[in-house]
């Protein structure tokens, strides 16, 4: 694992040295994913870290909502409300695309065109007898086109300089380390409140609830260290380049061809949305790809964070996605034929 790590840390040296997008997320995902090819380097995923690292993005995501962004939320009611519409022709198009252009069977093009979590997705196709390898690299795959694509074009079409090693936030030197110690211990107890109510993603959106809390009234206000978002996003980057392990060069190549087609028509998704909230709202472009953009919320916030993003603005619109998903997801997928 710790091997594993290191790799993933030396990858992102090499992104800062050529000044690359995001090079401590995307450094550490191009190193693990050559990495994984080579059965004999005694590496596994530091999956262990996941937990603990989801807590801190909850507080992190958290740490946005301050009194003074609060008052602006009831400006987001139409833009959240087109996030129904959204999420149901992404399910729709890519239903169709898997189900009758690729020939998937019909649970499998379904789960695997679900713009929710890899996990989650799995977990529903395992109860219902659904092709979880098949879907787990559908999910996956999307996850990766999503992740690997915005940094370059956040970097590129939107010109916000995201290259080499930029200070992120307070370095941990300067920071009231108690305090933060503190919050982290409130992330914790909320991480495991909401995994005992099972609230979905509960490692994120616990400690998440638990930070808005405490960042909103004014009771906290430190900042979370640098260095620990740094080393967040080489734990992973380490963990996505591990999504492809074991899985034959053959099937990975032709699951991502696939997911392309499907990426294309998310691309299209957003563009159109994108357009409409922009000319209505005048909300940042930025912030509304962000908000929309159908990856993972844990990869989608970190990305947010890291780029100065509408905090609350884009976690909102990914907490409605998901809950459509995971209340839609299983009462659908129980009627549809194998």
């Amino acid at each position: 694992m710790l091997l594993a790590l290191f790799i993933g840390l030396f990858g992102s040296l090499i992104f800062i040295f050529l000044h690359l997008p995001l090079p401590w997320l995307m450094g550490s995902i191009f190193a693990t994913s050559i990495a994984i090819r080579f059965e004999k380097i005694p590496i596994s995923s530091p999956k262990i870290f996941s937990s603990p690292a989801r807590i801190l993005i909850g507080l992190a995501i958290g740490s946005a909502f301050t009194p003074e962004i609060l008052k602006y939320i009831p400006q987001y009611t139409f833009s959240l409300l087109l996030v129904v519409p959204f999420t149901i022709l992404v399910i729709f198009f890519g239903t169709y695309y898997y189900y009758k252009i690729l020939k998937y069977d019909l649970k499998t093009s379904y789960l695997g065109s679900m713009p929710g979590g890899v996990i989650e997705m799995v977990i529903i196709g395992q109860e219902l007898k659904a092709n979880t390898s098949k879907i787990t690299l559908m999910q996956s795959s999307r996850l990766f086109f999503v992740v690997v694509s915005l940094p370059f074009i956040i970097q590129y079409i939107f010109q916000i300089d995201i290259r080499g090693n930029q200070l992120l936030t307070t370095p941990l030197v300067n920071i009231d380390f108690k305090q933060f110690l503190i919050l982290y211990i409130f992330g914790i107890i909320g991480a495991i409140v909401a995994k005992k109510v099972k609230l979905t993603a509960a490692f994120l959106m616990g400690p998440m609830i638990v930070s808005i809390i405490l960042y909103s009234t004014g009771t906290f206000n430190v900042a979370i260290p640098d260095e620990f978002l740094k080393f967040i996003q080489v734990i992973f980057g380490v963990i996505i380049g591990f999504t492809f392990k074991g899985v034959p060069i053959k099937t990975i190549y032709k699951t991502l061809i696939a997911t392309l087609g499907h990426f294309s028509i998310l691309a299209i998704l957003c563009i159109i949305f994108i357009g409409i909230i922009h000319f209505y709202l005048d909300f940042k472009t930025l912030d509304i790809l962000l908000a929309f953009g159908p990856g993972g919320q844990t990869e989608i916030n970190l990305i947010a964070l890291l780029v100065g993003a509408n905090l609350p603005y884009i976690t909102l619109h990914h907490i409605v996605r998901l809950l459509i998903v995971m209340n839609i997801a299983p009462i659908l997928a129980k009627r549809l034929k194998s």
